[in-house]
């Protein structure tokens, strides 16, 4: 960070978000996972659920820079990504048994990814944009789902799956952002940072490391 840089906190412990940050050249200058109720509402669709996580998370965030003067006035980006098959949620696996229920699922199915963002900006307002992208799996042999799951990619993965992983094998169809996939919509994050004058491209003239 430049002494006359603003600060930015990414509100978010999701080590794939940091990375796709630091792709374009943005490295935050503090972690600050929050916690919120993940719950969604009655009749609350997939899209709405993914919103409202994110503003819920920028709010907590907010409150908390509000009570730490070192990080008060500080951009805070939040984001919350959702699964769904129609209307359907489907959770972030954390057992082998929901990791198959999804998988099966999927198998040979549409579905759509929903992610929310929220950024705070300095003046302490909050700025919102919701993305979507469309995917489609193949049908699953038996034998490639027991692999998968023995993988254990899909441990914590909201729909049981790792795009950027194994599962990447999986998709014949995306239409839209795959870095949204992922867990944050590279596009749509910078230009609603740069929207509110955070200098994103400001690191893109240091020196890159190649590429292996």
């Amino acid at each position: 960070m430049t002494a006359d840089r603003p600060k930015l906190v990414l509100a978010s412990a999701s080590p794939r978000r940091l990375g796709l940050l630091q792709q374009i050249g943005i490295e935050p200058d503090h972690l600050h996972p929050t916690d919120v109720d993940e719950t969604p509402e009655p009749g609350e669709l997939p899209r709405q659920l993914a919103l409202r996580l994110a503003q819920d998370k920028a709010e907590a965030a907010l409150a908390w820079s509000k009570r730490d003067a070192e990080w008060t006035g500080s951009y805070i980006l939040t984001a919350d990504t959702v699964v769904a098959v129609g209307r359907r949620v489907l959770p972030k696996a954390e057992t082998r048994d929901e990791a198959e229920d999804c998988l099966r699922l999927l198998s040979g199915r549409a579905h759509r990814v929903w992610t929310g963002l929220a950024l705070v900006t300095p003046a302490g307002a909050i700025k919102t944009r919701l993305v979507e992208t469309r995917l489609r799996f193949k049908r699953l042999a038996h034998a490639e789902l027991v692999a998968y799951l023995a993988s254990q990619e899909w441990r914590g993965k909201a729909g049981g799956y790792a795009v950027q992983g194994l599962a990447g094998a999986f998709v014949v169809r995306l239409i839209g952002s795959y870095s949204n996939v992922v867990g944050l919509p590279l596009h749509e994050t910078a230009t609603l940072l740069e929207g509110t004058g955070f200098p994103v491209r400001e690191a893109w003239s240091s020196p890159l490391v190649p590429i292996a």
